[in-house]
């Protein structure tokens, strides 16, 4: 059995109370997309940039979800009503 300090963090949480703070990877999938399209939408904007803690890189997930939220929907982006960066 491990002890409580050596556990991981995402261990330790129950699972009703998602971590706030996520990498790459969990960022990418908890809007949907692929690590590589993630970066394409945080260098244009569309996501924000990560916060740096130490030597970690991690995403708020607040901010992923306000940024997925200001995304244009299909209809949207077929009328011009959004544009990269706004």
């Amino acid at each position: 059995m491990t002890s409580a300090a050596a556990r991981s963090p995402r261990d330790i949480l129950p699972l009703s109370l998602p971590p706030r703070g996520l990498s790459r990877a969990e960022a990418a999938a908890y809007i949907g997309i692929s690590a590589t399209l993630f970066d394409e939408m945080v260098k244009d904007g569309r996501m924000p940039k990560p916060k740096r803690i130490n030597a970690r890189t991690i995403w708020d997930r607040y901010g992923l979800d306000e940024a997925f939220s200001a995304l244009p929907t299909s209809e949207d982006a077929e009328k011009g009503k959004w544009a990269f960066g706004v």
